[in-house]
């Protein structure tokens, strides 16, 4: 092995199996660490901000280089032991080895990091706000399943694999997530039921998946299959009421698609109505398994808020909520506009968002079940002129096309919520380039523990 004893400046270029020692400058939403060698920089899994660290060389890419962490010498102030003893193999939890100050610290520095570097905006801070909980405060849960030595297991995806880390309880989940993993395994062994096989396309279960309503406790069990007819369904359904007797309903979906997709297109209920529902921000929502709803609900709220405190809304205003999912943000937006259209590409989405809107009596909300990117495209051709369009995308953010539509239509105001402030930044980059100016932004901690923050900014035309 080539050993370096010590060195944190004039070195040559790096080499993999090099051992140095070197202080951590900062730390990534990942949770590694970063140092500098010889103007070279080097990412360290696991180390924290103002850390001394001896480490060793990996990798040497093109870009940067990258390094195990192979003793502490001396420990920043934040660190904390993780309490969970799947740390160190799942890759949920990316920031576990950290407090909850820290925690927040790194996330907000994420996000004024992106709006900089990407988004070409000058921020000096921002603001964000913390989760009141940081344990069992997910109301979703995907655990794929895959046979491992001849047994079933049902976890989480080791961090950059495809390799199932089995996972007995879960810090973040709810309790009976728990429950029901165990009964739906029992279930598998007992009937001798195969796990997918994602290589060979064999095998049947492919993922649970679980909902749990925040304030109204239902819960939406849904099993992800590669096969058209779910072998001994009824035995299922006793053996998951037996295990949570709270459940309110079990769904079955086929997808017999290759690959790693969690759920199919068609849902058929094995138990109770295929949906639940819930409250949020003082209105009823169903939820059927593909309608997105987010994740920690007391964030939502306060994610909400702000997305209409944003939009500035009196009454008198036509808003466009794109991605809409079952309707959660457009709803809101239609108790204080005077009317709100929604668009969701998912088709069980749509019909949530439809019976959400009857059953808050909301006459004012409508909406259209087609590509964000299309239908912004129809609506800028038919003329419609939204004082605000609100969006907020999946991780890849918005489409271009939607882009030039918001463009054409000159809303004075566009609401733009995101789970990913690198795509974020982009997009607030080329709205800036068609006229539009960042007015404010916030972060909100919606994933206590993991490495995702929300964000929601506000874009002013800056003729307006």
């Amino acid at each position: 092995m080539f050993h370096v004893k010590q060195s944190d400046e004039g070195m040559p270029s790096l080499r993999a199996g090099e051992t140095h020692t070197v202080t951590v400058s900062g730390t990534t939403i990942e949770g590694d660490g970063i140092a500098r060698i010889g103007g070279q920089v080097v990412f360290i899994p696991g180390a924290l901000e103002a850390e001394r660290c001896e480490i060793r060389i990996t990798h040497v890419g093109r870009r940067a280089a990258y390094a195990e962490l192979r003793r502490i010498l001396e420990p920043s102030a934040h660190r904390i032991l993780p309490d969970c003893p799947y740390h160190a193999q799942c890759g949920g939890c990316a920031l576990r080895h950290m407090d909850y100050e820290a925690e927040l610290a790194v996330k907000k520095q994420h996000v004024l990091d992106c709006l900089r570097r990407i988004g070409g905006v000058e921020m000096e801070d921002i603001s964000i706000y913390g989760s009141a909980e940081q344990e069992h405060y997910r109301n979703k849960v995907q655990f794929p399943v895959q046979e491992q030595d001849g047994r079933v297991a049902a976890g989480f995806f080791r961090a950059g694999t495809h390799i199932v880390t089995d996972i007995g309880s879960c810090r973040i989940q709810p309790p009976c997530a728990d429950r029901i993993r165990g009964a739906v395994l029992a279930w598998m062994q007992k009937y001798r039921i195969r796990a997918y096989n994602e290589q060979t396309h064999t095998g049947y279960i492919r993922h649970i998946y679980i909902r749990r309503g925040a304030v109204s406790g239902q819960i939406l069990v849904c099993i992800a299959a590669n096969c058209r007819k779910l072998p001994k369904q009824d035995a299922l359904v006793r053996t998951v009421l037996a295990a949570e007797p709270g459940v309110t309903t079990i769904v079955f979906t086929p997808n017999e698609a290759r690959g790693n997709t969690v759920l199919g297109t068609e849902f058929f209920p094995l138990y109770g109505s295929g949906t639940i529902e819930d409250t949020l921000c003082g209105l009823t929502f169903r939820l059927s398994a593909p309608a997105f709803y987010q994740v920690n609900h007391a964030q939502a709220e306060r994610l909400y808020d702000a997305a209409l405190r944003y939009a500035g809304l009196t009454g008198r205003e036509t808003v466009l909520d794109l991605y809409c999912g079952t309707g959660t943000i457009t709803l809101c937006l239609a108790r204080q506009a005077k009317q709100a259209v929604g668009v969701e590409l998912i088709p069980q989405a749509v019909e949530d968002a439809r019976e959400n809107a009857r059953r808050n009596g909301l006459a004012n909300a409508r909406f259209f079940c087609t590509d964000a990117g299309q239908a912004a495209q129809r609506f800028c051709a038919e003329g419609t002129q939204p004082d605000v369009i609100v969006v907020d995308p999946p991780r890849k953010g918005v489409s271009a096309d939607v882009i030039d539509a918001i463009d054409a239509m000159r809303p004075p105001r566009v609401v733009y919520v995101s789970c990913n402030a690198a795509t974020l930044a982009r997009d607030v980059k080329l709205l800036t380039e068609r006229g539009y100016r960042l007015a404010a932004a916030e972060a909100y901690d919606l994933f206590p523990r993991c490495a995702h923050v929300e964000t929601v900014v506000l874009m002013s035309r800056k003729d307006t």
